[in-house]
């Protein structure tokens, strides 16, 4: 059962990146359940038909400026009876319809997802933030006190 629902999650996310895609708005505002949580980096945070309609805001000028790719890497799906919980990655390839370079934005994602009557999977908590490459951490040996010792 569990595969069956990460299968239509993947699926929904398939909806997701394709709106994008494709600059449709409703598409991927359809991935979402009404009175959704919206935790975007750099952005307040809104809530209930508040976050659809900042949201329809927010794609309605970035579908305006850009022509967008999104590339989606999922981590991992949890699935937690009704619930489940997405995290991974979303790159935004950008590229001005003014004319000019692409941009590349990449953002770390957390999802939860809740099974509808219908047995839809709609998003109702979202979170994201920016990914910044990876980079070594600096050797240390840690104490016991938790402090770092060189």
């Amino acid at each position: 059962m569990s595969a069956e629902h990460e299968y239509a999650i993947s699926v929904a996310k398939t909806e997701y990146r394709e709106g994008h895609n494709t600059g449709d708005v409703e598409r991927v505002l359809n991935v979402f359940a009404d009175g959704f949580t919206n935790m975007p980096e750099g952005e307040p945070s809104f809530y209930g038909e508040e976050a659809r309609q900042e949201l329809r805001l927010q794609l309605s000028t970035l579908f305006d400026r850009y022509q967008v790719k999104m590339e989606i890497v999922i981590i991992e799906i949890a699935i937690f009876g009704s619930t489940a919980i997405d995290r991974g990655w979303h790159k935004l390839i950008l590229t001005p319809k003014a004319g000019g370079d692409p941009e590349v934005r990449r953002y770390r994602y957390c999802e939860t997802w809740q099974k509808h009557v219908d047995g839809s999977w709609r998003i109702v908590f979202f979170i994201s933030n920016k990914d910044y490459e990876p980079k070594m951490l600096e050797t240390k040996e840690i104490g016991l006190s938790g402090e770092g010792v060189k």
